[in-house]
């Protein structure tokens, strides 16, 4: 049986693993995956002779010492606890990598059910802080120099602890004068954690899927490498940095239009015009980053004098509908407009400025993103446009566009499945429509039929998930199809407007004159190696490997039922051997028909 110990070097990590796992009622599968729980009877096998220890070894299970209350409380968890939480309650005892893990496997409801999907939502990324001493050296070994001399004042108490970093406020020492700021500080040590335990997830996801063949239904590596890629950007915080300046370009300007108003004649830049679904005036900030005193590990950002959502609502007298039909919109241009969105605008991430009655929205941990192509984006609009519309063949069309196809799939069943999950959304008043769980049984019915969604759509329906389920917090009334329906029509009339119509025919017409000009030079070049004898033609015939193996099993029967025969016609003539003959013929005989049977069988398999 395969082993994780020759993957794997830290051992007394894997062993807290096992432990973790038997105290939650899972206890089986680390003993599949290749450990060996033992009890306070048992003698350790280290203390045992080499010759005497069968277990030892490389590629043997590893040996860990299990209490028998750990037992305990795995038996009963088993008998009480449904296994989605169970494996929740994993993932917090193990640590911060295994709750992003778990809060990045939350978003594939293609993968898990919506029952594991609701449990992982529930995890949440909180650890006690560190002491400012810890602090202290981490900013100045980063920035290399002594915090004093960058900072005026830096606050000992953090505003926030998360496993990869901390925040805290300060007053930055500027040239233009002093400067209010958060610096989030990445926790020391944590690079060479999260390098650990990807080691350990890596090796874990492929040999999950090797002995336990059940769980390749869930892509076990699959999420293992979309965890890599998140945590691999959000341990380098001018990744945040750049994220930051891209935003406040993209928004440079930006005030979303009254559709009570008559649109204007022309586009501001930066803006989304025209009928616009939201009756506000709002802005958007994101923070500045001093880059002087910003690094890997250590982030200067601009200090946002805001309220959390759910107080400037309570506390400070804004609007809760004009928050939330203002939010969509946002949204709507970060994925649709800008192909550039916030991954996880949950309210925590967004803080409110300026009056009731023209808020500004700032958006804050710009560490998770998620980009869609050009191309991914007009496919994205097509399934929105389609779904607003009521079209059901046209929301299977979109979605089969954003997939990828992973074998031949039968369209007329694809497309009949889809229109009734369409319709048991479809079929209602826009605002009662839920955005969620639409999103979700799309999504599992393409990959029922082999149609495989990119991780970076699943990012967009997680980020229109959350800001649906907020915005219907704060205005139960909220019509998000119907907030979003101006902005999807806008921005088709600007798909087919003359202007990129004209762009898409002058790229069209580049790319046919490269290829052109590369044409005769690719047939010279095929016509000199035929000229040489070196042009060859590779085909592939995917029945052949079995048309070969059936005409060897046939040569091979043959051989061995000749040989019968004939030995057995021998024995029989020369009367030398009559029953050992008889025998031979049988045998002959027999293993004729078992062959014959074998591959009937096959054939009708």
């Amino acid at each position: 049986m395969p082993s994780i110990v020759a993957a794997v070097r830290d051992l007394n990590r894997l062993r807290q693993i096992y432990l973790v796992l038997v105290r939650h009622g899972f206890g089986e599968i680390g003993q599949r995956l290749g450990f060996r729980g033992r009890s306070k009877s048992e003698p350790d096998p280290k203390a045992l002779p080499a010759a005497a220890d069968s277990r030892r070894g490389e590629g043997e299970s590893i040996d860990v010492f299990v209490p028998e209350e750990a037992q305990k409380q795995g038996e009963e968890a088993r008998r009480k606890i449904s296994p989605a939480e169970r494996v929740r309650l994993c993932a917090m005892d193990l640590g911060p990598s295994f709750v992003k893990l778990g809060q990045i496997a939350s978003t594939r409801p293609d993968l898990l059910p919506p029952e594991w999907i609701v449990e992982l939502k529930k995890l949440q990324d909180e650890v006690t802080p560190l002491p400012f001493k810890d602090i202290e050296a981490a900013v100045e070994t980063a920035l290399g120099a002594p915090i004093t001399d960058l900072y005026e004042r830096f606050d000992e108490r953090p505003l926030a602890a998360a496993s990869i970093g901390q925040v805290h406020r300060a007053v930055l020492r500027h040239p233009e004068g002093p400067r209010e700021v958060v610096v989030k500080v990445q926790r020391p040590g944590i690079r060479s954690t999260v390098t650990s335990d990807l080691e350990l997830l890596h090796a874990l996801a492929t040999l999950i899927e090797r002995v336990i063949p059940e769980s390749r239904i869930y892509s076990p590596s699959e999420l293992v490498d979309q965890f890599d890629r998140a945590i691999t950007s959000e341990l380098d915080f001018l990744l945040e940095a750049d994220n930051a300046a891209r935003f406040s370009r993209n928004f440079a300007g930006y005030r979303p239009v009254d559709t009570s108003e008559p649109p204007p004649d022309a586009a501001a830049p930066g803006a989304i015009t025209g009928d616009l679904a939201s009756t506000s005036r709002s802005s958007v900030r994101f923070p500045f980053v001093y880059r002087q005193a910003s690094a890997k590990q250590v982030l200067t950002l601009e200090y946002l004098p805001g309220f959390k959502v759910y107080d400037a609502i309570r506390e400070h007298g804004h609007e809760g509908p004009l928050i939330a039909k203002a939010s969509v919109g946002i949204l709507i241009k970060m994925i649709f407009e800008d192909g550039f969105f916030h991954a996880d605008p949950h309210p925590g991430n967004i803080l409110i400025m300026g009056t009731p009655a023209q808020p500004i929205f700032g958006f804050i941990d710009l560490g998770m993103v998620g980009r869609l192509s050009p191309e991914m984006r007009d496919r994205t609009i097509d399934l929105m446009i389609a779904a607003v519309r009521q079209d059901h063949l046209g929301v299977a069309d979109a979605l089969y566009a954003i997939g990828t196809p992973t074998r031949k799939i039968d369209m007329r069943a694809y497309r009949a499945h889809v229109s009734v999950l369409a319709e048991k959304y479809l079929g209602r008043p826009l605002k009662e429509i839920d955005l969620a769980a639409m999103l979700a049984d799309l999504i599992n019915g393409a990959t029922k039929f082999g149609i495989e969604i990119p991780p970076d759509f699943f990012l967009v329906g997680k980020a229109l998930m959350t800001i649906e389920g907020v915005g219907k917090e704060l205005d139960p009334d909220l019509d998000v199809f119907g907030e979003a329906r101006p902005y999807f029509l806008d921005l088709l009339r600007r798909r087919y407007s003359p202007e990129r119509i004209g762009m898409d025919l002058w790229r069209g017409v580049e790319r046919l004159s490269t290829t052109a000009y590369d044409l005769p030079q690719q047939t010279r070049e095929i016509l000199e190696e035929l000229r040489l004898g070196r042009l060859t033609v590779h085909t592939s015939d995917t029945s052949l490997p079995q048309v070969v193996d059936r005409l060897g099993r046939r040569l091979f029967a043959g051989l061995v039922v000749g040989a019968f025969l004939l030995s057995g016609t021998w024995l029989i003539a020369t009367g030398a051997q009559i029953i050992l003959g008889a025998v031979l013929l049988g045998s002959g005989l027999a293993y004729l028909l078992l062959h014959v049977a074998q591959d009937l069988l096959k054939r009708w398999r």
